[in-house]
């Protein structure tokens, strides 16, 4: 792994101190209560449910809300949780270090795959199939140049072959036409199209990033547009959102890019995103951002721009949307 040399990489490292101080206090409660185990009573998700991380307390539990409202703890914890298809995956403590793990299970939580992390959980990801399961960490002591500098990992694994890819930075990569072959290359925030072999995902070196279109098969990736971080397919493959911000200096929003007009819409009410937005439809999407006093919430917002980002669910992270 690379450094980060610029100025938003040293952002990006003060916030996984920051995930690294939380997760250690989260250690600290796993060896006084170790993590529950997955099974559980509680009913199973239904289409039209909402999927998240509640954070109260800190306990980190994937909760459900129903589309009448009410609202189903269960004893999974996750730092990151996604849902689709047949799949679920968790982003998670392991044991001491403090190590993490993404946990693959089936609908039920019963683990059907554990694939070690080699740093703190960033972004979690399942294809509609439920065949392909992504996930990004920050990783710690990858630096060839700041020691102790941050970067990121990001992996994927395939249920259909039982293949595991560690990291996706050896695919051959093509920027502005001409091979990218730097040092400090890093991938973050894979989504992947419902072929589960078509992705996009974040490519960063020498301080810029790029939006990449990859194909898992072959191995390779291509850059798309500048300036775009975090991206996610919406249902139909026709669009794709992200955050962006116009300089370093500036917040991130989220933005909307049709892919087949190539018009980006900036959603209104969405400054200071810095998360993977998840589509709750083909018409909303839903992301976490600090609401005030550092607490996160839970945001749903109109993916054609035509209305504000508005608080959905307080004190709440990693949304996914049950189909």
């Amino acid at each position: 792994m690379k450094t980060w040399v610029s100025g938003h990489r040293v952002l990006v490292g003060v916030a996984a101190i920051v995930l690294l101080v939380l997760g250690g206090g989260g250690y600290v409660a796993w060896t006084a209560v170790k993590q529950p185990a997955v099974t559980e009573n509680a009913p199973t998700p239904v289409a039209g449910d909402v999927m998240y991380i509640d954070l109260d307390g800190g306990q980190d539990r994937v909760t459900t809300r129903a589309a009448d409202g009410q609202r189903t703890v269960s004893a999974l914890r996750c730092q990151r949780f996604y849902r689709s298809g047949k799949t679920s995956v968790c982003l998670r403590l392991a044991g001491p270090g403090p190590a993490y793990e993404a946990a693959v299970m089936t609908n039920d939580n019963t683990v059907v795959k554990t694939v070690p992390l080699p740093g703190i959980p960033s972004r979690a990801r399942v294809s509609a199939s439920g065949d392909i399961v992504s996930w990004t960490s920050f990783v710690t002591g990858d630096s060839y140049a700041v020691p102790g500098g941050f970067s990121t990992r990001t992996g994927f694994f395939d249920l259909r072959s039982g293949e595991v890819t560690e990291s996706i930075e050896h695919f051959d990569a093509t920027v502005n036409n001409r091979p990218m072959k730097a040092a400090d290359v890093n991938y973050w925030g894979i989504t992947v199209a419902s072929d589960d072999r078509t992705f996009y995902a974040t490519l960063a070196s020498g301080g810029l990033n790029w939006l990449v279109k990859g194909d898992l098969k072959a191995r390779t990736v291509r850059g798309v547009r500048q300036n775009a971080e975090c991206p996610s397919l919406s249902p139909d493959g026709t669009k794709v959102a992200y955050k962006k911000r116009p300089t370093p200096l500036d917040k991130w929003s989220l933005v909307v890019l049709d892919l087949g007009t190539n018009r980006e819409t900036t959603l209104p009410g969405t400054a200071g995103i810095d998360d993977q937005a998840a589509w709750i439809d083909q018409h909303t999407l839903a992301f976490g951002m600090a609401k005030q006093e550092q607490r996160t919430a839970v945001y749903f917002v109109p993916a054609d721009g035509s209305t504000a980002a508005r608080p959905e669910i307080d004190n709440a992270a990693s949304p996914v949307s049950v189909k």
